[in-house]
């Protein structure tokens, strides 16, 4: 059978036995692995959609994998389409654009687009696959002053579960534009996104560092400090264990940290006005905010961009205040046992908050705040991390927003949990979407 597979595609298609097929099955968690019976390295989207017809044929189930950051279960039947070759990034200057590959991460883009003054409104990682992402909306280091990732996107190209290849587009096929931008799956496999670019040489941004014994007073600075933010500045604050490892940088190896995460898409001396009160919470341990290249936002966040075990989970918040700033020092301040790597808080709002014309399948626009849960140690991963996880959101109640994004969930417990990411309207919608072009559901819409 992979032979005959292998004779309708231009890529590689691999099986258990074959040296290629475990790297190309490979993601960003290590913990999860795959183990489909075919592995279709697809150089095309004409590649993509031969397998997709080849599956059909024989009944085979499909699944896809790029850089695997938001893989949360193994793939152990069928055929694994792998988009990592499709990795292709242009920038149209004229047009402000960038046609982005199923494959790329977000690196190549930045890298391109700052050539010519311009920015994508990425994550946070610009490790992160580009495709992926979007599909989830998308809540990065900009959030405030230019919203929501996916709001940018211009087109799809995507195959359905026929094998035929669609261009969706707010004028060609409308719906399923509308799903693919916040729906995250169920639709078809994309294989090429355009995304519209912003103008952005530099900001002002990076990070401040406040050392264990400050964690309260820069959690509770910060807290009060977001009802009055500037819109067009976006923050976010991360409680840090860093452990004893060599790999970690001597100034924060071994330490507890409170990490605030600042950008202005502004010049130097406004964007240090507004860092002004945050300068000013506590002693600052490291300073690490200043003017920033465009090309360099990664440094916002330095989220790892090697491959590594990692847990995460999320929930949305209406608003913060004192009495929440207490609930979560209860759980991750100075002093405090806790089986957490890391929890960060990101201020959401502004244009984040206004959906696009024409509409998007976006979940959580309604929530100010959104909370992000980390873990780095795999013992606790399968029972200690999650019932932590719903100790906190239990007193976390009186906050917690009835709204939540996709991208923040990790990993679903059931169906029901992953349909929770969008209003009863939108969650109405996208099953009429993924009917019309996927009626048989070949293409199953919980990860």
């Amino acid at each position: 059978m992979s032979q005959s597979l292998a004779g309708r595609v231009s890529g590689p298609v691999y099986t258990p036995s074959d040296a290629g097929y475990a790297p190309e099955c490979a993601g960003f968690n290590v913990l999860i692995t795959h183990s489909p019976q075919f592995v279709v390295a697809a150089q095309s989207t004409q590649d993509v959609a031969e397998t997709v017809r080849f599956a059909r044929e024989n009944q085979l189930a499909v699944s896809v994998l790029a850089t695997g950051h938001g893989t949360y279960a193994s793939i152990t039947s069928g055929i694994l389409i792998s988009t990592k070759a499709l990795n292709q990034v242009s920038i149209d200057v004229a047009s402000r654009t960038a046609t982005i590959g199923a494959g790329a991460r977000w690196e190549p883009v930045v890298a391109e687009a700052a050539k010519h003054g311009l920015a994508p409104v990425a994550g946070s990682s610009t490790n992160v696959g580009v495709v992926g992402y979007l599909l989830g909306g998308g809540l990065g280091p900009l959030v405030r002053s230019h919203g929501i990732s996916s709001d940018y996107v211009t087109g799809f190209t995507v195959v359905t579960s026929d094998g035929e290849t669609l261009e969706a587009s707010a004028e060609h096929h409308p719906d399923l534009f509308w799903g693919l931008r916040g729906g995250k799956s169920g639709f078809g496999i994309v294989t090429q996104v355009k995304v519209r670019l912003v103008e952005l040489p530099s900001l002002y941004a990076g990070g401040l560092f406040f050392a264990e014994e400050h964690i309260e007073a820069a959690l509770r600075g910060w807290v009060k400090w977001t009802a009055e933010a500037d819109a067009r500045v976006s923050t976010s604050v991360a409680v840090m264990r860093f452990p004893p490892f060599d790999f970690i940088p001597p100034p924060l190896r071994g330490r507890t940290v409170l990490n605030l995460r600042f950008a202005f898409p502004g010049s130097t001396e406004e964007g240090a006005k507004h860092a002004a009160p945050l300068r000013a919470l506590a002693p600052i341990y490291l300073d690490m905010l200043g003017e920033l290249p465009a090309s360099q936002i990664a440094r916002i966040h330095n989220d790892p961009d090697k491959p590594s075990p990692v847990w995460t989970s999320g929930m949305m918040l209406t608003h913060v205040d004192q009495d929440f700033a207490s609930t979560v020092l209860r759980h991750v301040g100075a002093g405090v046992q806790t089986p957490f790597f890391m929890l960060e808080l990101r201020h959401l709002g502004g244009p984040s908050q206004r959906d696009v014309e024409g509409g998007s399948a976006v979940g959580g626009r309604g929530a100010n705040f959104v909370a992000g849960l980390v873990g780095m140690h795999p013992p606790l991963f399968e029972t200690v991390l999650p019932g932590a996880e719903q100790g906190l959101r239990a007193e976390l109640k009186p906050w917690l927003s009835p709204e939540m994004t996709i991208n923040f969930m990790g990993r679903p417990r059931s169906a029901e949990q992953y349909d929770s990411a969008w209003p009863e309207a939108t969650r109405t919608k996208l099953k009429e979407v993924r009917q019309k072009y996927d009626p048989q559901h070949f293409f199953a819409s919980a990860k």
